[in-house]
């Protein structure tokens, strides 16, 4: 069982960097979540809109995730079903009221971890308002977090993506990334959810600069219209391009699923990403990291959000292990 209690960075959003964090928080006090801040979708997007506000949906997740107390997980996931606060969570809901009395987003976030009692700590990559925009290769320009999640992109492969206007990166997440001993890219879609963590301004510099070793946990299956045909190094170019930085080590999962979920995938023109040709210059790391089918509940005290996303979900416990084993083999 590994020991040493390493420093480790977790970059992403949303349910990759929960699946992560969930996990790695068993082996390791030493965690720094750094979190997307271009999310525009959903309740966070209506937060946004309406109020001003920096958006906490991922943050929320992450501290989630982090958090030692059951019930007050269940708490900050408790998603409203119905009246005026249809669609949105506790969570968020309280985020965006310490943001509107501090002041100051970075202050709620802290303040919100004291509540949850997290393990380590939640950093926006940002604290900066900012919307994600792809440009394609034909000079076609999408903007928004959303709109480029559902989009379809045709030719415009590996699409050019930005953040307007240009943020600055938090001095923290900074720091953490030059402290840590492992920088973790978490699964997670790649144009609309590690993009806009990895292009902040000042990324690339201190992704290149920190001695940590550079990993990426691979996605499990393709986005129809964004990703299809990507194999496991076709993801980490995307990593790599975005931050421009050398990946050290790329896990990925070869235990393979049930047929007839992955024909239930299929349907949906989603398929099981396959290991192809490793041509890069990372360690392959290959594993049974594949949990069991994930069937949410329809418990009011859940997020209801979740049965709309995939059933095929990493391994988190099987996933974080293998992650501080590699770390600690560096040692």
């Amino acid at each position: 069982m590994p020991s040493s209690n390493p420093k480790i960075v977790v970059i992403g959003g949303g349910t990759g960097s929960f699946t992560l964090l969930s996990a790695l928080k068993n082996y390791t006090k030493n965690i720094t979540a750094i979190v997307n801040m271009a999310d525009d979708g959903g309740s966070t997007g209506v937060l946004r809109d309406e109020l001003g506000v920096l958006p906490p949906g991922d943050v929320r997740q992450c501290l989630v995730a982090l958090s030692e107390y059951p019930k007050i997980r269940e708490l900050f996931n408790y998603r409203f079903e119905e009246g005026g606060l249809s669609g949105h969570s506790f969570g968020n809901l309280f985020l965006t009221a310490l943001e509107k009395m501090t002041g100051n987003f970075a202050i709620a976030v802290e303040e919100a971890s004291k509540v949850l009692d997290i393990v380590g700590r939640v950093e926006p990559v940002t604290l900066d308002k900012v919307t994600l925009v792809m440009q394609g290769s034909s000079g076609n320009v999408t903007r928004g977090e959303f709109q480029i999640g559902q989009a379809n992109f045709g030719a415009e492969i590996r699409p050019e993506m930005l953040l307007d206007p240009v943020p600055s990166l938090n001095p923290k997440a900074r720091q953490a990334i030059l402290e840590a001993d492992a920088v973790v890219i978490a699964p997670g879609n790649i144009y609309g959810s590690l993009a806009p963590t990895l292009i902040v301004p000042g990324m690339s510099e201190v992704l290149n600069q920190t001695k940590a070793k550079k990993m990426y946990v691979c996605n499990l299956v393709t986005k129809p219209g964004q990703t299809d045909g990507f194999n496991v190094n076709d993801f980490a170019q995307e990593i790599e391009r975005f931050g421009s930085f050398s990946l050290d080590y790329v896990f990925y999962n070869d235990s393979n699923p049930d047929p007839s979920l992955l024909e239930r995938y299929a349907k949906n023109e989603e398929y099981w990403v396959g290991k192809g040709d490793s041509t890069g210059g990372y360690e392959l790391v290959t594993g049974e990291f594949m949990s069991n089918v994930f069937v949410a509940s329809n418990s009011s005290v859940t997020d209801p959000i979740a049965a709309s996303r995939t059933l095929i979900r990493h391994d988190s416990e099987k996933i974080a292990l293998a992650i501080v084993t590699q770390v600690e083999r560096q040692e």
